[in-house]
């Protein structure tokens, strides 16, 4: 099974209002970013273009690590796989099983979410790795999608402590 984290939206721009949530997200999303990369699966940020131009505020929020086999996606709508190249990206990399993670839970992580089910793929939540402007939206989408815990992931993996 090869897996993919979607990493959405964390920009500096878009987080402004989210600071004090931002932390322990990123916790999880870069522990289960770097578990993929060790074990050869794809780690996708993807990028919101809906204010081209203001790139030092769209940037990737400096909390969320990146390597350089990191791939880049970017989007325009909520739903990240509306008009953009993200599923030709997963499906060139045979990916089966998408990870959602990112800003915000109540419209880019939950649409992307709905696009993937959409479009075969079988996909869970980050649990703990979603932001929101809303401190309870993370907790509604927890409890009404499929979530997955970084200790599974580590077991779908085959990790070992």
């Amino acid at each position: 099974m090869k897996l993919a984290l979607l990493v959405l939206d964390m920009q500096v721009g878009l987080l402004r209002d989210a600071e004090g949530r931002t932390d322990k997200a990123c916790e999880h999303i870069n522990y289960v970013a770097s578990l993929l990369r060790q074990n050869h699966h794809v780690v996708i940020h993807v990028m919101d273009t809906e204010h081209e131009g203001e790139e030092a505020a769209f940037s990737v929020h400096p909390l969320v690590e990146q390597e350089s086999m990191d791939l880049h996606v970017r989007k325009s709508c909520s739903n990240a796989f509306w008009n953009s190249e993200l599923e030709a990206v997963l499906k060139a990399r045979q990916v089966d099983f998408v990870i959602v993670s990112g800003f915000a839970a109540e419209h880019s992580v939950l649409f992307t979410y709905n696009g993937a089910m959409e479009r075969g793929f079988r996909t869970a939540i980050l649990q703990k790795g979603v932001v929101s402007m809303h401190e309870e939206q993370p907790l509604t989408l927890y409890r009404d999608r499929f979530v997955l815990s970084y200790p599974v992931v580590e077991a779908m993996l085959g990790v070992q402590e």
